[in-house]
């Protein structure tokens, strides 16, 4: 299949449109899990509407509007209506604290910001002295009486109704392939977030990348629960654009069990993060069952191992363990698909590494989690295991049209339609991150094999040198340790330390679980920390991860601390941990695992 060179993103849009006009194409849930659908045909005219009312506000091609929501349908129509006038779409996310809206805001010279509820509102209320651009704020949901700089959004559409589709046609086809489509803001592991300016281009170009190197039949369903402010749940929803896929929004990540069974996708993409958060709650739940329950799970666990096996090595799976495999399935496997909707024929991970072991545990259950690697700076697509041909622990071949190489340093370089157009008014970090030839800089290390598949060893800049000179990749290190059902999060320290420790959080759930069940008393969250039989536990867990690892690697000493959170500044709102931050922040007892 040929690449399109579509002239802007609505085209797209037109073309999904005509092939699927009366086909479901977004669906989302009420509290009380009440349904409402949209066909394409609906959607383009409530996305039409959209922007005929941002012509009347006097949003003119060129200009910046901000959407500060979590993820919902309000959120894709007013993106869609933004691009398909010429206007740049910038999502912040929910999570983000005022002072950050702030810098957002005025940084990317918005005019308007679309906000989700009145607890935003309140974030833009206590700057709004400071946003002297934004001419108007609408509320997807809410209102608010005698303030003209807020509007609901039933007020935001009543606008365009006076305008006819004339200007909006026009408008429509002045939009070129390399116009601004959005400005994705980095979530800022380190330094001041950066305005990825990516093109109209970029997005159609990724769609039919991602759409060529999977495997999409009409009438499936994609879901979202991703924060959509982050690109890589922007690309998703895009690339169901483009394959005519209905996508169903999540409520929340509170309900997001829940929502996957409403859902009963048969793709979605996600984080590490959830699918880690999923193992440990199955491993758990087998185990507090305990006797013969539990000895069944680990049956199944292995007869699914050994089909696993099998799979990847493109081998036929022997008669006899086909039939132990379905009643593994029959017995536990199923009661995980249905826990994921019922319908699953496989899911993407990215945006950080995913632990192998996860990745195996859940093919073994028959869900096929194919790792994948992108970034903001290339519309969060470069890679991606094919469902015919992959493997765990590694990120695939390049996607259609994209290309890979490794740099002298070991640096994964990339090149390809979808890399963006610069950083918004930063042209020195603009230029540092590109190679004298054009290729765009990772920052991870990682190796390609005679298959031109990429494996990523780790981030270039968290790469530990021990004092004994050993370079060490930390992430898998991470990810070991985070198979522990007691540990949450880890972040492994030791650069030109003669060994390696860890600050590591607690599963809160289940060590409380512990606690109780071993009488051990406490008063606060803290106490419970701080307690040395809790300690030990930890410290045992650890010992026996070290065990996967070589003695260099082997985590020394750990301290226990309280949960990383985007509200602590501790982590992203893409659930990636701010290593300087932390460390900063528990500098003091990490010198003490050093000096005693």
């Amino acid at each position: 299949m040929q690449f399109k060179d579509y002239n802007n993103f609505h085209q797209m849009l037109c073309e999904t449109v005509g092939n699927y006009s009366n086909k479901p194409a977004y669906r989302w849930f009420d509290e009380n899990a009440n349904a409402t659908s949209v066909t394409w045909q609906q959607f383009y005219d409530q996305a039409r509407s959209a922007a005929k009312s941002l012509i009347a506000l006097g949003v003119e091609h060129g200009d910046k509007v901000n959407i500060l929501s979590y993820t919902c349908y309000k959120w894709v129509l007013t993106d869609i209506a933004n691009m398909s006038i010429g206007v740049g779409t910038v999502g912040i996310y929910q999570s983000n604290l005022a002072a950050d809206c702030e810098y957002i805001i005025n940084h990317s010279d918005a005019v308007l910001v679309f906000a989700e509820n009145l607890a935003q509102l309140d974030k833009l209320q206590e700057i709004k002295p400071n946003l002297p651009n934004i001419r108007k704020v609408i509320l997807f949901n809410g209102e608010v009486e005698g303030d003209d700089w807020v509007i609901t959004y039933d007020q935001f559409l009543a606008l365009g109704r006076e305008i006819d589709d004339g200007p909006f046609e026009k408008r429509t086809g002045l939009v070129t392939a390399q116009d601004t489509a959005g400005i994705v803001y980095t979530s800022g592991t380190t330094g001041v977030p950066k305005g990825v300016v990516l093109t109209h281009d970029s997005l159609t170009s990724t769609c039919q990348s991602v759409y060529q190197s999977g495997e999409f039949e009409d009438g499936e369903d994609m879901f979202v629960f991703l924060p959509l402010a982050h690109v890589f749940a922007r690309t998703s929803c895009y690339t169901a654009i483009r394959t005519g896929n209905r996508t169903t929004f999540a409520r929340s990540i509170d309900t997001l069990l829940d929502d996957f069974a409403l859902a009963a996708p048969h793709w979605f993409v996600s984080v590490p993060r959830v699918f880690e958060k999923i193992h440990t709650k199955i491993i758990t739940g087998a185990e507090a069952k305990g006797g013969a329950a539990e000895k069944i799970f680990t049956w199944a666990c292995s007869v699914g191992a050994q089909v696993s096996a099998c799979k990847v090595a493109g081998q036929p799976i022997p008669f006899g363990l086909g039939l132990k495999y379905k009643l593994a399935t029959k017995l536990v496997f199923s009661k995980i698909h249905k826990a994921l909707g019922g319908n699953v024929k496989w899911c993407i991970s990215g945006a950080a590494p995913l632990n192998p072991e996860i990745s195996r545990f859940f093919h073994a259950a028959g869900i096929l989690v194919l790792e994948g690697l992108g970034m903001t700076e290339n519309t969060s697509f470069s890679n991606v295991n094919r469902l015919g041909n992959y493997n765990f622990g590694v990120v695939g071949p390049p996607g259609e049209g994209l290309f890979h190489k490794i740099g002298e340093d070991g640096e994964v370089l990339l090149s390809g339609r979808n890399v963006m157009k610069e950083y918004y008014k930063m042209p020195k970090e603009t230029a540092e991150t590109f190679t004298d030839d054009g290729w765009l800089k990772t920052g991870d290390i990682g190796e390609i094999d005679e298959n031109n598949v990429l494996k990523i060893t780790d981030r270039k800049k968290d790469l530990i040198i021990t004092a004994g000179g050993k370079n060490i990749a930390p992430s898998r290190i991470e990810g070991i340790l985070t198979t522990s059902k007691y540990i949450s999060q880890v972040c492994v320290v030791g650069d030109k330390r003669k060994f390696l420790s860890a600050v590591v959080t607690l599963d809160e759930e289940n060590i409380k679980t512990y606690a109780m069940e071993n009488q051990i008393a406490y008063e606060t969250d803290t106490d419970l920390l701080a307690h040395p039989d809790i300690k030990n536990v930890i410290d045992s867990e650890v010992n026996d991860k070290n065990k996967e690892l070589p003695s260099f690697e082997t985590i020394k000493k750990v301290i226990i601390v309280p949960e990383f959170t985007i509200e602590n500044a501790m982590m992203t709102p893409t659930f990636k941990l701010k290593k300087n931050i932390i460390m900063k922040n528990y500098r003091d007892d990490i010198e003490t695992m050093y000096n005693c």
